[in-house]
């Protein structure tokens, strides 16, 4: 498969905290792994933000979970492109994994440009 872009982040979200995998491919050629969780209080959200700017993370994906993403999306979307996927078409994809790993499977998905459908949040829903 075709990698798309060098370094991306998949967020999976929950109510009460979000787990972020950061995927970057390293000079070697090897896939890097880094996952934080934060809570999903307005400074946990600006410290994951900080992360992604620290890190120079490109494109960032989430599903669309309840309302869960629209804090998440407001917070990133003004300092880097954030993908928002309808999360029923990320599930129906071949290979999914459990819980713990989602995070990781749509960094993956978008790594290899795979993702699923993206939503355009200020075109479909009123913020």
């Amino acid at each position: 498969m075709h990698v798309l872009p060098e370094r991306c982040r998949g967020l999976d979200l929950h109510k009460k905290f979000v787990v972020a995998c950061l995927l970057a491919i390293g000079a070697d050629g090897t896939v890097q792994k880094e996952v934080r969780t934060c809570r999903t209080m307005t400074t946990d959200l600006l410290a994951l933000a900080a992360w992604r700017s620290q890190a120079a993370c490109g494109p960032v994906v989430m599903e669309s979970t309840g309302s869960y993403w629209r804090p998440v999306f407001n917070r990133l979307a003004g300092q880097c492109e954030v993908l928002v996927v309808n999360a029923y078409h990320a599930k129906a994809m071949p290979g999914r994994k459990p819980e713990v790993k989602d995070a990781e499977w749509l960094a993956d998905l978008l790594r290899h440009g795979r993702h699923a459908r993206e939503l355009h949040p200020s075109a479909t829903y009123a913020t």
